[in-house]
């Protein structure tokens, strides 16, 4: 959006935040929030703390009334609706007319997200888009945090995490927008510190120090709580926050804080029907992913569940959900090492009926999530538009530059895989100088990044090391002994899901002289083993029945659930 907006938006939000306060008189001198309108984007200018004698009797923007002021009461009064208008969900008008002063200087901030009513992902999802469509510019999010509620008890879970924003307005125009957000979105004060279905808060503003009697930053009691600290670190854990002669930085803040309880734990979201995954809990179950290949050529079961046969794509959902399953992985195109690519109307060809069948006709995959692994937008869209729930692919964005900008666009999850160049070519590209781990961590920070810029929340991403793309056995050894050094000790990884695929590959083969894929079932257990044990999420497998078993024996050594 343009970021035009932001200036008619908070004119709107500061009117009507004014009423809805249930405050008739005017601020005081020192306290007023009139803006002041530039006389290229407005009819009128006046200026920020004027005293009441000098209000206009009438507010004018592009040359048309909004407001009218009476100077001897000090009230407020709506004329008739401004005529270009945009509705929330919930109808409150914001009004779009406007156009910012392009010099206007822009502003890095961050705002706490908190909801625990509803549908508490999209709510604070919802948020997001609305602080973008008012020129509050979502540039990261953090993860989002389940924690316990302080202060009043008597209440549900949080969800919280934070947000840094570019904006150009300034901290009360802010304050103001953003307030507006919380009302169009639904929310309603009842209890101090209770239940609320949205909550933002200004935490920073630039390296400003500010103070009044509706708003402080630094927030007042950011340093003191665990759920605002844990998100701010994941975004700026080495900067300093801007009090005169502070040298702790946002993390070690963090640490020094005695631990909560309950912990709080990480959250990623799939859909409204498929339970979050819960990467940091050390009592998660292993998710058991079945690999559902569409394809002549796939590397071990090419051919082996053709794309237009219904009443066998029926009886393999079932197994597979029957068997363990709980997300089912649909592909149409192979990407086995020197695998050659189909075209795009070939791949929709083969997924799209297949997903589309499986939610329209197999009751009992109602639960389940699919995933589609490609790496082409336009595939992607459509298989959403199916029904499938994750994007899995195996570029991380790379192959095709509208794949991230869409996943934003859908509001769906992704599975971020590392791969260097394309199937054709990974081969060749296996030089790791600073060690495997170090050096997928590195790609896959990047990964982020873009994703990021796109407009991919933190909360729908899923990392996946990629196992046999554009690594060979000592670097696929390597990454299922250190697995643990992605999770915990590698800054920027922290409190990701991840995926492990390292079902019949090729150094499974080669280790154990099983030249046939189908074949190598004991090998792949022990690395589904190795991957519960360093911390795995979720493993991408094609024997489901065997690997469950396997999982679920993993699960409960080495995170004590029976």
């Amino acid at each position: 959006m343009r970021a035009a907006s932001s200036r008619s938006w908070q004119c709107y939000a500061t009117t009507r935040n004014s009423a809805l306060r249930g405050n008739p008189q005017c601020p005081s001198s020192r306290q007023r929030h009139l803006v002041p309108f530039g006389r290229r984007s407005f009819g009128t200018l006046f200026v920020r703390n004027s005293p009441n004698s000098e209000l206009p009797s009438k507010i004018l923007i592009g040359g048309r009334s909004l407001l009218s002021v009476d100077t001897r009461s000090c009230r407020y009064e709506t004329l008739p609706s401004f005529p270009s208008v945009r509705h929330f969900s919930r109808g409150l008008p914001a009004v779009f007319k406007a156009t910012m002063d392009p010099l206007k200087a822009k502003h890095r901030a961050f705002i706490a997200l908190g909801s625990n009513i509803g549908e508490r992902v999209e709510m604070i999802e919802k948020a997001c888009s609305e602080m973008d469509r008012a020129g509050v510019k979502v540039l990261r999010t953090s993860s989002l945090f389940e924690t316990a509620p302080m202060y009043y008890l008597d209440q549900e879970p949080f969800l919280n995490g934070v947000c840094e924003v570019e904006t150009a307005l300034e901290p009360m125009e802010l304050l103001d927008t953003l307030q507006s957000i919380e009302l169009g979105l639904g929310r309603k004060k009842l209890i101090d510190k209770g239940p609320r279905s949205i909550d933002l808060d200004i935490l920073l503003y630039d390296q400003r120090v500010f103070s009044n009697d509706r708003l402080d930053i630094p927030h007042k009691l950011m340093l003191e709580r665990d759920f605002v600290l844990r998100p701010l670190s994941q975004l700026i854990p080495h900067e300093i926050p801007p009090y005169p002669s502070h040298t702790t930085t946002y993390l070690s803040h963090l640490k020094e804080l005695p631990p909560p309880y309950p912990t709080p734990v990480a959250t990623t979201h799939i859909s409204t029907a498929f339970p979050p995954l819960r990467p940091t809990d050390p009592r998660r179950r292993t998710h058991i992913m079945a690999i559902l290949n569409l394809t002549p050529d796939s590397f071990s079961d090419g051919g082996k569940h053709p794309a237009t046969d219904l009443t066998a794509l029926n009886q393999t959902v079932q197994s597979f959900i029957q068997a363990g399953a709980t997300i089912i992985d649909i592909g149409g195109e192979s990407t086995r090492p020197g695998s050659v690519p189909i075209g795009e109307e070939e791949e929709l060809s083969r997924i799209i009926p297949a997903i589309q069948h499986i939610r329209t006709s197999i009751p009992d995959a109602a639960n389940i999530a699919i995933s589609v692994d490609t790496y082409r937008a336009r595939v992607a869209e459509a298989a959403c538009a199916a029904g499938a729930d994750i994007i899995n692919d195996v570029s991380a964005g790379l192959l095709d530059p509208e794949m991230l900008p869409t996943v934003a666009k859908l509001g769906k999850s992704i599975i971020l895989m590392h791969m260097r160049g394309s199937p054709s070519t990974m081969t060749k590209l296996t030089d790791y100088p600073n060690g495997v781990v170090t050096d997928v961590a590195t790609e896959l920070r990047e990964r982020i990044a873009a994703a990021e810029a796109a407009g991919i929340r933190r909360w729908r991403m899923i990392l996946d090391p990629g196992l046999g793309f554009a690594k060979n056995q000592p670097e696929d050894l390597a990454i299922l002994r250190d697995l643990g050094k992605f999770r915990a000790e590698t800054e920027g990884l922290e409190y990701f899901p991840w995926l492990m695929g390292p079902s019949r590959k090729r150094f499974i083969g080669k280790l154990t002289g099983v030249e046939k894929a189908s074949e190598r079932g004991w090998g792949t257990a022990a690395t589904v083993t190795a991957s519960v044990a360093g911390g795995a999420d979720i493993v991408r497998v094609h024997d489901v029945k065997e690997m469950w078993q396997v999982a679920r024996v993993a699960d409960a050594i080495y995170r004590g659930i029976e």
